[in-house]
């Protein structure tokens, strides 16, 4: 059987910075393939392969185009981003030139949640391992198109009855409360997911606020990962570094101020691999 598979042609668009990025935790390569990818989001399965900027994604075209086209931000130009930036402003240019592959996913809000909580004082391999144990454990079991087992992400209902340290066993450590008692939120009505999801940058991240657990970076990640806020700016040590060392007056926040998150993401990504 011929698996089906939609080509597409698109620049500015990277499946090895995106996997590296540290917005994505269920993305990788595909053992001894160098150009082929394997992304688990939610409870959907793809694989693509690049070659060059032609990309082939194996699914059907409806699914292409009604879930993972939205997923990737493919109707975004990237290029006009990358345009607007001062010419003189040659730190953001070379960050920019660096990471010009990366797009901004537009993730599940409650899959967000957990990872970012989880994230917290985290590196990005044993992110990824938490992630993966707590999806083994509890999320749904699924099968790929080659027939092999994967697990979807687990819904709120199945972790909020847990005790607030059983996911210590899924080596979150103390941040097991926190996934723990989001999920009671959700589950209980104490924060709307879907009313989350219409609010604005500004009141989605005040909602957000009140998860316990979530601080100001996390809540930023949400919006920018999640919700696609692209006024959000996640603040790290990474990001707190790079802008002491470029911008001593500050950011200059009015010039992007509806593509802060898009800058923000190279930044992040050339602090972690661009500097020698």
């Amino acid at each position: 059987m011929i698996p089906s598979m939609v080509r597409k042609q698109i620049d500015n668009f990277s499946l090895e910075q995106i996997c590296l990025s540290g917005q994505c935790f269920r993305m990788k390569q595909e053992d001894g393939e160098e150009n082929r990818y394997s992304l688990i989001a939610g409870d959907r399965y793809l694989e693509i392969e690049q070659q060059g900027n032609v990309n082939t994604f194996y699914c059907d075209e409806e699914t292409f185009e009604h879930f993972w086209k939205d997923y990737f931000d493919l109707e975004r130009d990237y290029a006009d981003c990358i345009g607007r930036i001062n010419p003189r402003d040659t730190y953001l240019a070379d960050a920019a030139s660096f990471g010009a592959g990366i797009r901004i996913l537009r993730q599940d809000l409650w899959e967000m949640i957990v990872t970012f909580l989880i994230s917290q004082q985290n590196n990005i391999v044993r992110i990824r391992r938490c992630i993966q144990n707590i999806c083994e454990a509890y999320g749904e079991e699924r099968t790929d198109g080659r027939g092999r087992l994967y697990y979807g992400f687990p819904k709120p209902e199945a972790l909020a009855g847990l005790d607030e340290d059983a996911l210590k066993a899924c080596n979150l450590g103390y941040r097991s409360k926190y996934v723990v008692r989001a999920a009671r939120s959700v589950v209980s009505g104490e924060i709307d997911l879907e009313a989350v999801r219409r609010m604005s940058y500004k009141k989605a991240r005040e909602e957000l606020l009140k998860l316990f657990g979530v601080g100001e970076k996390v809540a930023d990640c949400i919006c920018l990962f999640a919700l696609h806020h692209l006024q959000a700016f996640p603040m790290d040590t990474h990001m707190i570094q790079a802008l002491n060392a470029h911008y001593k007056r500050g950011f200059p926040n009015r010039r992007y101020k509806d593509i802060k998150g898009i800058m923000q993401q190279y930044i992040f990504y050339f602090e972690l691999f661009g500097k020698k």
